[in-house]
């Protein structure tokens, strides 16, 4: 018996998930290890396999959180993904979406049939499961590089943020593919197949309309970035929903319509999707802490001791096989071996399909299903947090940072909450109403502040920005422009300005 079991502690399981995630947040951060193997083990101890700290509330609407969760990281995701980097790694991309899935659902099958005693259809299904890479653990790892610009010159970030989610859209269908033929249904195998690119290219264009209308909506009203967000939100979260309704006559990749969003958003207007992005930024931080904990709240730790040495054995041979193939999935890409090697260890971590569908195969009365289900969360518990740990080791010692990156400008407008150009602002002083006409980013050289020499070779980023004059009162400001070049040594541009939007 647990410690909550009434309807009105829900709240309370929401209040733990938030003070004991934090905590173990810090304390792993502290260790020098990724939070979220901290939020995964809060999960994995309070959920209701262990000591039963969670509302039956809490776990009945966490799929429903978890994937409001998955939005926001998918949304960041979209609204990080640039045309130029897209068109430098594509090509990578869309091999390692399904080559290293291929290559590790094969290597199940050569060895699960004899350690764990089940045919080599149930094996199938296995390898299916566990083919699947983590979006939840991979995607805010690359974004954080992504952010300090880690990365950015070969786009190798970027790569893995497209690739790992395209690999799930491949290997859900292969898994109800496998699934289908041990219920009989091995007619229409080659249709199922063809779901595989029907869903990917109906699920960027259901992502691409919206995201379109969006821009226009955005660039029309000029509404304050807390609701642009909100609008955004909801719309995504409606596509997931269109997926389930259209499941049975049409299949949709609705995860990469809400990335396509943040994309057509950003490449119509960059400064709105800046600001957007910053907002899911904060977002993220209360939706992190959902996903992970929830996530590990899925986890049968006793399921998982059942699938034993067997099946950890299983999984290791999986991975090397998903290793070679991704490996080979980047033959022919300019990286080097260190960095091939980085994107086999990003292709590492297990844990939100895992959760999602590892039961399945049981309900559907698949013999081995109970096996399937152990060996499916047995390989959330050893490699999300030996991916995520060896994601961020090598990522700090291997992805390309350059001085001049343009993240540094990012950085910059953050901290100083600067307005984008078209946008109108107030002076707190003097009450006069000025339009911001032009921004550009320039690399200043430090100088000394007692004689004017140049004191280090290092360039500062600073951004320039010019405002127009708006017509308050007759003859009040009309035609005149300023201008000021913001460094890190400026303060907040909140002290001094307000912008001013419509609603």
């Amino acid at each position: 018996m647990g410690f909550f079991v009434s309807e009105e502690h829900m709240a309370v399981s929401l209040a733990l998930i938030i003070i004991v995630g934090l905590v173990a947040d810090y304390l792993f951060k502290k260790m020098k290890l990724p939070g979220l193997i901290g939020m995964l083990i809060v999960g994995v101890l309070a959920g209701p396999y262990v000591l039963n700290m969670m509302s039956p509330e809490m776990m009945n609407v966490s799929g429903d959180f978890r994937k409001i969760a998955l939005i926001v990281i998918l949304l960041r995701a979209g609204f990080e993904l640039r045309r130029d980097a897209l068109h430098r790694v594509g090509r990578a991309a869309v091999i390692m979406s399904a080559l290293p899935a291929v290559f590790e659902i094969a290597g199940v099958m050569l060895v699960a049939p004899k350690l764990l005693h089940m045919t080599y259809l149930e094996a199938a299904i296995l390898g299916s499961i566990l083919a699947a890479v983590s979006p939840a653990v991979v995607v805010p790892l690359m974004i954080d590089y992504m952010d300090r610009g880690r990365g950015s010159e070969k786009g190798i970030p970027t790569m893995i943020l497209g690739a790992s989610s395209l690999d799930d859209v491949f290997v859900i269908v292969l898994f109800t593919v496998f699934l289908g033929m041990y219920g009989g249904e091995q007619s229409n195998i080659l249709l199922q197949l063809a779901d595989i690119p029907i869903s990917i290219v109906l699920g960027i264009i259901v992502g691409i309309i919206p995201g379109y209308f969006l821009y226009r909506l955005f660039t029309k009203y000029d509404w304050r970035p807390p609701k642009r967000t909100m609008i955004v939100m909801g719309v995504a979260i409606i596509l997931t929903w269109l997926e389930a309704v259209c499941e049975e006559h049409v299949p949709v990749a609705s995860l990469l319509g809400v990335m396509a969003i943040g994309f057509v958003i950003l490449e119509k207007s960059e400064p709105i999707a800046h600001l957007i992005s910053q907002k899911l930024k904060k977002l993220w931080v209360f939706a992190e802490l959902l996903l992970f904990v929830l996530v590990g709240a899925q986890v049968d730790i006793h399921v998982a001791w059942k699938a034993g040495l067997a099946g950890t054995l299983v999984i290791f041979v999986g991975l090397v096989f998903r290793s070679v193939g991704t490996y080979l999935s980047l033959l022919g890409t300019p990286f080097n071996w260190k960095e091939r090697l980085f994107c086999v260890v990003a292709y590492i971590p297990k844990a939100t399909v895992q959760a999602a569908i590892g039961a399945v195969p049981l309900a559907a009365g698949v013999a081995s299903g109970e096996v399937i289900l152990a060996v499916a969360v047995m390989s959330i518990l050893l490699t999300a947090p030996i991916g995520a740990i060896g994601i961020m080791i090598m990522g700090e010692r291997v992805l390309d940072h350059g001085e001049l990156s343009i993240y540094k400008f990012k950085d910059l407008r953050e901290k100083l909450a600067l307005p984008h150009v078209g946008e109108r602002v107030r002076s707190k002083s003097s009450g006069r109403v000025w339009k911001v006409i032009e921004q550009k980013e320039v690399w200043l050289k430090e100088l000394d502040q007692a004689d004017g020499l140049q004191a280090s070779p290092e360039l500062t980023p600073a951004i320039y920005l010019r405002y127009w004059g708006e017509e308050t009162s007759p003859g009040l400001n009309q035609g005149k422009t300023m201008s000021h070049q913001y460094t890190r040594e400026d303060s907040s541009f909140e002290e001094h300005w307000e912008i001013l939007y419509d609603w």
